[in-house]
């Protein structure tokens, strides 16, 4: 098959791919506006961040399959690409640990303030004194919103620290909730009452586009701490930004409701400009070796099976 891969993939799965036959063009530097061009007479496109609107698929004339080199997909028209008979396929489950270690790692850096630790050391400043005021995160109640692949690691990680772990997912799972020994809630607004930590892992979909809110920030308890690896969309930037003062709600996040396009060095800080209680990642979530790894394994596996058989593995379409 003819690959056009658009985004970062491992060195040696696209070898693998090469040895298979397959015809590789890489070019990690093409955006929603180049891509249409470079389409043209690929089979098969690979994806991560790169969005792939309506016009890149009307350019691939020849395209059968677009795959989406981690979980979430709605950085790619699905329902334009079912349309024109394209399969989007993605690699579920593949960066579920990547994404909870992080979550969990921001959880632990606000409580023991880490950056804040460090950049008073680097700047010659001992202050054990402010800096022995952690809350700690054992015994505390965390709220993990969407109890997905990602959720469910980020569940085992926090009850391994001694949390008490609460949860609301938008689908009935009673036997989830059981096996993982999770207490359901009825909704998010009961859930965020209640906890000392929420964590978050639901996808950027027309019903939870801008979900959490005013009205979600202000049912926090004063003081808790919010995380959000999920999508940027999920949260409306300036309700969390004035709870961080009205409330002082702590806030991590490592993906933003605007965020600079692949090629940009800039990013627009104002919204949190000034705040000591706001920890922020690059979108990192997903980017570990190990992760990486298992996702382009997966990606190569979805090539094979549509190239020897005509199935689509993991078809999100």
């Amino acid at each position: 098959m003819k690959i056009l891969i658009a985004d970062k993939f491992p060195a040696r799965w696209k070898e693998v791919l090469a040895k298979q036959g397959h015809q590789i063009t890489d070019d990690p530097g093409l955006d929603e506006t180049t891509l249409p061009a470079a389409v043209k007479d690929n089979e098969a496109l690979i994806v991560r961040s790169t969005k792939v609107p309506a016009a890149v698929i009307d350019a691939g004339t020849d395209l059968k399959l677009i795959i989406r080199a981690g979980a979430g997909y709605d950085t790619i028209d699905t329902q334009h690409a079912a349309d024109k008979g394209v399969a989007v396929c993605n690699c579920p489950g593949t960066n579920s640990i990547a994404v909870a270690e992080l979550a969990m790692g921001l959880m632990l850096a606000l409580d023991r303030r880490l950056y804040h630790n460090t950049r008073d050391l680097k700047a010659g400043v001992w202050n054990k004194a402010e800096y022995s005021k952690a809350k700690g995160i054992f015994g505390r109640t965390l709220g993990i919103i969407g109890l997905g692949n990602i959720g469910k690691e980020v569940a085992k990680r926090a009850q391994a620290f001694g949390m008490k772990v609460v949860a609301y997912d938008p689908y009935d799972k009673p036997e989830l909730f059981a096996k993982l020994h999770i207490t359901p809630e009825p909704d998010i607004y009961t859930l965020a009452a209640m906890c000392d930590v929420i964590t978050i892992h639901l996808p950027d979909t027309p019903q939870t586009h801008g979900l959490f809110n005013k009205k979600f920030f202000d049912a926090m308890k004063d003081g808790a701490t919010f995380i959000n690896t999920a999508r940027g969309g999920l949260v409306v930037t300036k309700d969390l930004a004035e709870a961080m003062k009205t409330k002082n709600i702590r806030a991590a996040l490592d993906v933003y409701e605007t965020e600079p396009k692949a090629n940009d060095k800039a990013f627009d800080y104002t919204p949190f400009e000034g705040a000591e209680n706001f920890y922020g990642t690059h979108h990192i979530g997903a980017s570990t070796e190990q992760a990486q790894d298992a996702v382009a394994e997966m990606a190569v596996d979805i090539i094979n099976e549509y190239a020897a058989a005509g199935k689509f593995l993991h078809r999100v379409n």
